[in-house]
């Protein structure tokens, strides 16, 4: 029987919590606040991971100040997490979230629309 989580899944898992938490507490850059991690995918090889974020206004500036801190944040998950090598982070804006309230909206129009029904 296969296991329940590959080892790609649980260093996913906890790479964004602890990505999660120095987003939080230990990157000063003002143009990265109000950042959520939706997900973190790591390459096969570990030598790269996606990290998915989504944010309330989501800006250039934010996605400049995720890609300069990346090198802080990759020497810290280096002290924090026990790998041989640390993936190179590369920051995705996830715009599904956006997608689904965009549609949600849609539907919410198209049944305000619909005569009631008894």
């Amino acid at each position: 029987m296969a296991k329940a989580f590959n080892r790609n899944d649980r260093v996913s898992e906890q790479m964004r919590r602890e990505l999660a938490d120095l987003l939080m507490f230990e990157v000063k850059d003002p143009r990265v606040h109000m950042v959520t991690l939706t997900d973190v995918e790591v390459a096969g090889d570990m030598a790269h991971a996606k990290v998915f974020y989504t944010a309330p206004k989501p800006s250039k500036g934010l996605q400049a100040g995720l890609d300069q801190a990346a090198g802080f944040l990759r020497s810290q998950l280096g002290k924090r997490m026990l790998l041989r090598t640390m993936p190179q982070l590369h920051f995705v804006y996830d715009a599904s979230i956006d997608r689904g309230m965009h549609m949600d909206k849609l539907i919410n129009d198209a049944v305000s629309d619909l005569p009631p029904q008894d």
